[in-house]
């Protein structure tokens, strides 16, 4: 490690922040990391701690589905859903998910703490939503989530457009969690795709280009974080810098930022040798979830110097959401972030 530590700019807060409510997670995130943040999420709070679990119950809801006990072998043991013998999957209808409702309730919260002064002027309001593929393919079994998942896909692309006509799209900015859609190409999660590559870059592009270009858009790419373990340890940054990079040639619209996971044990020239092929285009902001709260700064600043020999401009997150972890723990964890970064704006 050199003697003089380079911070990076800026940090991102990838989504699940566990406090008690909107409010907690807005004046804390703000109070700490005001001044590095561009955007700020609403933590997830609630019901949807546990990122898609919740999901679970919204396919129950539907009468085309049966379901099948969960397979304790799997990932996130959980209950699955299959089509009903005899069932016409065009019949099939999603009622609320319940994201619009949650942006639409934490926005509220939002501009109450930005006219206070406690969320500084710059900072945009961040939903974070699961792609539509995400819930389908955990929750549905391979050989039915080709029926289900065009009226999932709709019904959250409705309630894309219910954010979109409630927030100011100088206020909002839009996430896509690809976690799911790693892990099939990883061959951890089983696939219904003769081409997983070629089907899931088609709907990553395809949900992109669904978010105005007025509004902030970012992609979240992902091991997972289930009991605090990766779905698979990755080898390098090699799937994630070509799947950036389909992405990007396949968007029209301008990529707001990218996100992409650095694992506690990797600060070794060969994780992140391949990032020097990763091609962004210059306005997209790229941050590296390299801070990790168990080796601290000496460990992330160590992260950090191996990531900056191949890409010398990035700003800093976590892996994944903080969703799993204590709350006792989170204010630390944001400290964390300030030491490591520098802000991205002036905040008086």
């Amino acid at each position: 490690m050199s003697n003089q530590f380079e911070a990076p700019r800026g940090a991102l807060l990838v989504g699940s922040v566990p406090l008690a409510d909107a409010a907690e997670v807005f004046q804390t995130a703000a109070g700490i990391l005001g001044d590095r943040l561009r955007r700020i999420p609403d933590g997830e709070t609630g019901v949807r701690s546990n990122w898609i679990g919740w999901q679970n119950d919204v396919l129950a809801r539907v009468p085309q589905l049966e379901v099948i006990p969960p397979n304790p072998d799997d990932y996130v043991p959980a209950p699955k859903f299959r089509l009903r013998a005899g069932v016409d999957p065009s019949e099939i209808r999603f009622d609320n998910l319940g994201y619009a409702d949650a942006a639409r309730e934490s926005y509220a919260t939002f501009t109450q703490l930005k006219a206070a002064g406690t969320i500084p002027a710059h900072v945009r309001f961040q939903v974070s939503l699961p792609t539509p593929l995400a819930s389908v393919a955990a929750y549905v079994q391979p050989e039915s989530q080709a029926a289900v998942e065009p009226a999932y896909e709709a019904r959250l692309l409705a309630e894309v457009d219910e954010i979109l006509a409630a927030i100011p799209h100088d206020e909002l900015a839009i996430q896509w969690d690809v976690a799911v859609e790693v892990g099939i190409l990883e061959q951890a999660f089983p696939s219904a795709f003769d081409n997983p590559l070629e089907a899931i870059v088609e709907r990553l592009v395809r949900i992109g280009d669904y978010i105005p270009a007025d509004v902030e858009l970012g992609y979240h790419l992902c091991y997972g974080d289930a009991g605090h373990r990766h779905f698979k340890q990755p080898e390098d940054t090699r799937l994630l810098t070509d799947l950036a990079n389909r992405i990007v040639a396949g968007v029209q619209r301008p990529i707001t930022w990218l996100h992409l996971p650095v694992p506690v044990d990797r600060s070794d020239d060969a994780y992140f040798a391949p990032l020097r092929d990763l091609r962004l285009d210059p306005e997209t902001e790229l941050y590296l979830g390299l801070v990790h709260d168990t080796d601290g700064v000496e460990g992330t600043r160590r992260r950090i110097e191996a990531a900056r020999r191949v890409v010398p401009t990035f700003g800093v997150a976590t892996e994944c959401g903080l969703g799993r972890r204590p709350p006792e723990s989170i204010p630390a964890l944001l400290r964390l972030h300030a030491e490591v970064s520098e802000p991205v704006v002036s905040v008086v």
